[in-house]
């Protein structure tokens, strides 16, 4: 690699690199963490060896690129430039794509995604339902980047955001273009960025730091994770020009220990950088020095939090700490320190491209942009979603998402991880920004969304969260700690069945008084599963406390498990699968029956229980249960 030291060069790289891969055919594979779950790698190099086998490796070339967002298909192909798309692709699929698309230039209709509401075979990506809605900005590259390739990311534009920070505008420049776009943070409180790149500015310091929080410890998220490792350059990009406006020389890319494809990525990424001297000193010839530096977590929830994070680079316990004074004012060493999450740096590359009024159209009044979910749960499709701020939670679930699998009833969606609420079907059309989930008591958070279809109990739901938070808890403040702990008793007692009145008014003060009191953002948000639940689904707190019963079948204190007599066929599968040998069979009647004394409540022998019957079934307890 040549060092570049103008933008000039910049520009003659990125020209030099489209023309050598001009007139030729491309395979980009999914290849990610999800990806490799599924063999990807072994798909990838099944192609590489069939492309050199028929000698066409001087006419194609093969991309391990990172999620598409569609996880469920992955691994899949896009071939370019005709755009085809394969989907759920095996090794044993390899040989037919290349000798039939890449020699003969026709679709291999077998491995095309079939819409299962439509029955269509959708040709390109773009085609598959899941895509329609979606705006995709900051996963947009992820399609056509090699994870490990730097060239790959300057050949579509990369770094030029950077050479015209440095060339084309001042650091207060860069800095009005920011604040004019209005973006605000997307690791979950939403504050505006510029506001906090400003204040880091005007710091009354000569050192600062720039800081990448890739903690993303919420249950079901990976959006950091993804962007991490299929695009590395865009979050590094980022950086350095928010360095850049604050006048930072160095930063921290935080990254969980969990994530060992992303910070391999990262690792590889900011050598390539430095290489071209992108990184290090005198960046680009501009005569601005700027050094990155990769921390790994150590699987803290708590560690997301900002203090806590900058507590856990300096080699301390990640722990909040008092913020009397931010910490874009004095964070890392005391001294002024900026935190964004992944997904907010990767967003300045775009607005400095692009401008302010560009992405101020995108978006609602008070949110800018576009967001990522990771769309999951009890739902036909999952995956990452990227939309425009101000679509609705109905369009997502049903429309990018496909509604609830097997006919079930849609019951609840949670935003924003596990601080984040939970939201009822009457909710369905709330547009989703920043404001409109907090007036609602949920929040964006991350970017976590979870759907919950019928069988989900509400109370179950909130013990869950709670018993997470509990435990993820740093315990340095008692409001947190211990308001926490007994909340959770509360919540455990009610799903065990041993609820008293008076319970939900004391979860409401518990839950205010924790809010109030706790010194970081784990638990003044810790009480919202809670909240949400007990307002949008109340009545299902007093059937397990009242009635003893847990109307969704999953307290497992409060159900019990029958076969209905007239059902059974006397198949002998319960029997069989059951553990305890709470199953046996009346052999005058010639059907099974469960010994409620005996019975775990396990569910194998719902599970094995023949469709043509069903008649094993699971309900809500009586209030005196009787040995069958």
């Amino acid at each position: 690699m040549t060092r570049l030291t103008s933008d000039a060069q910049l520009e003659r790289l990125k020209n030099d690199l489209l023309a050598r891969s001009k007139d030729k055919k491309i395979v980009s594979l999914t290849n990610g963490t999800d990806g490799k779950t599924r063999h990807s790698q072994k798909v990838l190099q099944a192609f590489v060896e069939q492309i050199q086998k028929q000698g066409l490796a001087d006419r194609v070339i093969v991309k391990s690129t990172g999620c598409h967002g569609f996880c469920e298909i992955e691994p899949s192909a896009i071939i370019s430039p005709q755009q085809i798309c394969y989907v759920s692709l095996k090794v044993e699929d390899v040989t037919e794509i290349v000798t039939e698309t890449l020699l003969k230039g026709k679709i291999v209709d077998r491995l095309l995604y079939q819409d299962p509401h439509s029955g269509k075979k959708c040709t390109r990506e773009s085609d598959i339902p899941f895509y329609a809605l979606q705006h995709r900005l900051v996963l947009a590259n992820n399609r056509f980047i090699d994870m490990e390739s730097i060239d790959d990311y300057i050949a579509l534009g990369g770094y030029a955001a950077l050479a015209r920070a440095l060339y084309k505008m001042t650091p207060e420049q860069v800095l009005e273009e920011v604040k004019n776009a209005r973006l605000r943070g997307r690791g979950g409180g939403g504050f505006p960025a510029g506001r906090k790149w400003q204040t880091t500015r005007d710091a009354p310091a000569k050192t600062k730091y720039v800081v990448v929080n890739a903690d993303e410890g919420d249950p079901g998220a990976y959006m950091d994770r993804s962007l991490l490792e299929g695009n590395p350059h865009s979050i590094l990009e980022g950086l350095i020009i928010g360095a850049y406006a604050m006048g930072a020389k160095e930063g921290f890319v935080y990254v969980r220990q969990e994530y060992p494809l992303a910070v391999q990525n990262l690792e590889i990424a900011l050598k390539q950088a430095a290489q071209y001297g992108l990184l290090g000193k005198n960046i680009l010839g501009s005569g601005f020095d700027f050094n990155v530096n990769i921390h790994r977590g150590a699987g803290a929830f708590v560690s997301g939090e900002s203090s806590a994070l900058m507590c856990a680079i300096e080699g301390l316990v990640g722990e909040p700490r008092p913020k009397y004074i931010h910490t874009s004012v004095k964070g890392l060493w005391d001294k002024p320190t900026c935190l964004n999450n992944v997904e907010t740096w990767a967003n300045v590359p775009l607005i400095i491209n692009k401008g302010a009024d560009w992405f101020r159209k995108i978006g609602t009044e008070n949110s800018k942009g576009t967001k990522i979910f990771s769309l999951v749960g009890k739902i036909n499709h999952t995956g990452l979603v990227e939309v425009p701020m101000g679509i609705t939670l109905r369009q997502i679930v049903y429309d990018i998402g496909g509604g609830i699998p097997k006919g079930k009833k849609f019951k609840a969606v949670q935003t924003g991880g596990p601080s984040g609420g939970v939201l009822p079907e009457s909710l369905l059309d709330l547009p989703v920004d920043f404001d409109q989930l907090s007036r609602a008591g949920s929040m964006m958070g991350s970017g976590g969304m979870i759907v919950m279809d019928e069988d989900t109990c509400m109370v179950d739901t909130a013990r869950y969260y709670t018993n997470f938070l509990a435990r993820e808890s740093c315990g340095k403040c008692v409001p947190c700690r211990e308001g926490l702990r007994h909340m959770l008793k509360i919540l455990n007692n009610i799903t065990d069945g041993r609820g008293r009145p008076g319970d939900l008014q004391l979860l409401e003060e518990l839950s205010d008084f924790v809010r109030q009191a706790s010194l970081c953002a784990l638990g003044t948000t810790a009480p919202n599963p809670v909240l949400s639940t007990i307002k949008h689904f109340r009545s299902e707190y007093q059937a397990h406390i009242e009635d003893k019963k847990c109307p969704a079948g999953v307290c497992l204190e409060l159900i019990s498990f029958y076969i209905n007599p007239d059902d059974c066929i006397a198949c002998g599968l319960c029997a069989k699968n059951c553990p305890t040998d709470a199953v046996s069979k009346d052999e005058e009647k010639n059907v099974y029956l469960i010994d409620q004394e005996k019975c775990v409540k396990c569910g194998s022998c719902l599970a094995v229980c023949p469709d043509k019957a069903r008649a094993v079934v699971k309900r809500a307890r009586t209030p005196v249960e009787e040995k069958v």
